[in-house]
C-alpha cells in the first residue's frame, strides 16, 4: 500500500470521525398530531420546536445542533408503541412526549429498553412514574393524585351541601383523576350520586346526561378531555340542565368551547398557574406571538421539556441519556420557561402545583379559561 493511500485513508477518517463528533442531536417529539386530540399535539409540537430553534440558535447542545422527527401516535397505545420503537430505529436520542398518560405508560417500556429519556410535557396518571426501575421517564406536568386534591379540595369548600356526580371516559388519565378526586372528597365525608363510564368517541351522551340529571347533581366531574367533555356539557344545556361541569387539565383547548360553546361558560378546571402569565415566558410567548399560535395548555411545558435536555447535558457534560438523566435527578434546578423546578428521585417536579380555573367569556367576547 503507498504512502498516498495511507494518507488518504487517515484524511478520510479523520473527517469521518470530525462529522460524527458534529453529528446533530435528534429530539422526537410524540403526541396526537392528528384525530380529535390534535389540538395537543400541536400544543406539544409547537413548544418543542420553538424551544429547539431557540436553544440552537445559541448553540444548540454541547455546541451540537437539534434536529427533530415527529411521532403521531393518535392517542393511541398501540400508535405510541410504534412510534417510540421507529424513534429507537431513526436514531433519536431524546423524546418530548407523550400527550395522553395510557400512551405514554406503553412507550416508556420502550424507551427504557433501548436507553432513550423521555419527558412527558401532560401525562400526568402517577403510575407512569410510579414503577420502579423507570430511571428515564420524567414529566414537566403534576400529577392526578395532586390535581384530584386539589379539585377535591374545592367541591368539599364550595359544594359540599349539594349533590356531585361524576363520569369518565374510562381511560388511564380520565379514570384516574376521576378516582383521585373521589377519595378526596371520601375522606371529606362527601358520596357521589352517580359514578359511571362513557366510550370516548360518540357524539350523542344523551342517555347518561338524562340519567345525571335524575340523579340531581348540581355538579358533574368529569374526567376525560376536551371533545367529549364540550359535547357533555352541551348536551346537559340542551337539556335545560343547571349543572356545573368540573374537569381537569384535559379540557385545557379552545376546542373545549369551540364544541360546548357558550354552555361552557362556568365550568371549573384545575391546571397548573398560567404560565404564559410568568415573566420568564414572556419573550417565548411574544415569539409564539409573532407566529400567531396562541401557546395555551401544554405548549410552554413542551418548550421546558427541551430546556430541561439542553441543561441536564450541559451540567453532565455529556449527551449520554443514563448521564443525563443521573443530572435530572441529582436535585439541580431546571430554569425554564414555566420556572424553575427541580425533580424527586422518580422523575417527577418537587414543586407541582395544581389551581382553579372558571371558563368566561372575557371582555374581547371569546370564551377563555382565567384563574380564579
Amino acid at each position: 500500500m503507498s504512502k498516498y493511500m495511507i494518507t488518504g485513508m487517515v484524511l478520510a477518517a479523520g473527517l469521518a470521525f470530525s462529522g460524527a463528533a458534529q453529528a446533530d442531536v435528534k429530539i422526537g417529539i410524540a403526541g396526537p398530531i392528528t384525530g380529535p386530540n390534535a389540538a395537543f399535539g400541536a400544543q406539544l409540537t409547537h413548544g418543542a420546536e420553538q424551544a429547539i430553534k431557540d436553544i440552537n440558535a445559541k448553540g444548540g447542545i454541547l455546541g451540537q445542533q437539534i434536529t427533530s422527527e415527529e411521532g403521531d401516535d393518535v392517542s393511541d397505545p398501540k400508535q405510541g408503541v410504534s412510534v417510540a420503537n421507529k424513534f429507537v430505529g431513526d436514531g433519536v436520542k431524546f423524546v418530548i412526549g407523550h400527550f395522553n398518560s395510557g400512551v405514554s405508560i406503553p412507550a416508556s417500556d420502550v424507551y427504557k429498553d433501548n436507553g432513550i429519556v423521555a419527558i412527558t410535557p401532560s401525562s400526568t396518571n402517577p403510575t407512569l412514574t410510579d414503577r420502579p426501575g423507570y430511571w428515564n421517564v420524567f414529566r414537566v406536568c403534576g400529577r392526578d393524585d395532586q390535581q384530584g386534591a386539589v379539585a377535591g379540595a374545592y367541591i368539599l369548600k364550595h359544594f359540599k351541601k349539594d349533590k356531585v356526580a361524576f363520569l369518565d371516559d374510562k381511560t388511564t388519565y380520565g379514570k384516574g383523576l376521576a378516582d383521585a378526586t373521589l377519595g378526596v372528597i371520601h375522606k371529606g365525608g362527601m358520596k357521589e350520586v352517580l359514578h359511571e363510564g362513557i366510550n370516548p368517541g360518540e357524539k350523542d351522551y344523551s342517555a347518561i346526561v338524562t340519567k345525571v340529571k335524575a340523579s340531581g347533581a348540581k355538579i358533574l366531574y368529569w374526567g376525560g378531555l376536551q371533545t367529549e367533555g364540550g359535547l357533555l356539557v352541551r348536551q346537559m344545556h340542551d337539556q335545560g340542565m343547571n349543572v356545573t361541569m368540573f374537569s381537569g387539565d384535559g379540557i385545557t383547548s379552545d376546542d373545549f368551547s369551540a364544541i360546548g360553546g357558550p354552555s361552557v361558560v362556568g365550568t371549573l378546571m384545575t391546571f397548573g398557574p398560567d404560565p404564559t402569565k410568568k415573566a420568564s415566558a414572556a419573550a417565548v410567548v411574544k415569539e409564539f406571538a409573532a407566529s400567531k399560535f396562541n401557546p395555551e395548555a401544554y405548549t410552554l411545558y413542551a418548550y421546558a421539556g427541551v430546556q430541561v435536555i439542553a441543561q441536564a447535558a450541559a451540567h453532565a457534560k455529556s449527551l449520554d441519556d443514563k448521564k443525563v438523566a443521573e443530572a435530572m435527578h441529582s436535585g439541580m434546578v431546571f430554569h425554564t420557561v414555566i420556572g424553575n423546578f427541580s425533580y424527586d428521585k422518580k422523575g417527577d417536579r418537587k414543586d407541582a402545583d395544581y389551581v382553579v380555573y372558571t371558563w368566561k367569556k372575557k371582555a374581547d367576547g371569546k370564551i377563555g379559561y382565567s384563574e380564579n
